[in-house]
């Protein structure tokens, strides 16, 4: 008889984020996960000393996705500064992304470590848009609110219930963002 395949730590570390996206931190356990990727729990302790090790492997994922590869993506892909804007924006706030920062910026609000994780992610993305913005805008007080604004959009669009007379809420969202990015 063959032997069973392991069932890979990235499938664990993805279940995981799977799992907090749909409902927090609390929606993450090891036997419900265990049941998702239709395996036995007892592969899991092979790649983790127990829950926390997982939870802080798929903030480490989260980080990585949402900084490195988006910057290093958008290094490669070049541009101007504006379209490199666009783009990070596109890859960050995509919607498998999106809600997963979403579910950490809540489990950030009750986990002191979650936060100081947040705010590092935060930064990277803050200072990303500074250095675009700072290529084509003098002003560092405009710089300072374009970047602020660009990031409040872009993570606030999730909880905008308005109504835009005329237009979807994408195309709002959309002119707001274009707008932004005027030199």
């Amino acid at each position: 008889m063959p032997p069973t395949a392991r069932t890979p730590r990235s499938r664990w570390i993805e279940a995981g984020l799977d799992a907090l996206a749909r409902g927090g931190p609390d929606a993450v356990r090891i036997e419900a996960l265990a049941a998702e990727l239709g395996v036995t729990k007892g592969g899991f302790y092979g790649y983790f000393d127990g829950r926390p090790a997982l939870l802080a492997e798929m903030l480490d994922e989260w980080e990585r996705r949402c900084t490195d590869d988006i910057l290093e993506q958008v290094e490669s892909e070049g541009g101007d500064p504006a379209g490199r804007i666009r783009r990070a924006g596109q890859l960050t706030f995509s919607d498998d992304l999106h809600r997963i920062d979403l579910a950490v910026r809540e489990w950030a609000r009750h986990d002191p470590s979650v936060a100081a994780r947040l705010r590092r992610v935060d930064n990277v993305r803050m200072d990303f848009l500074r250095a675009m913005f700072g290529s084509f805008i003098e002003d560092p007080d405009e710089v300072e609110a374009r970047s602020i604004l660009t990031f409040a959009l872009a993570i606030g669009r999730h909880f905008i219930a308005a109504d835009h007379p005329g237009r979807t809420r994408r195309e709002a969202v959309h002119l707001a963002g274009e707008l932004l990015l005027r030199p």
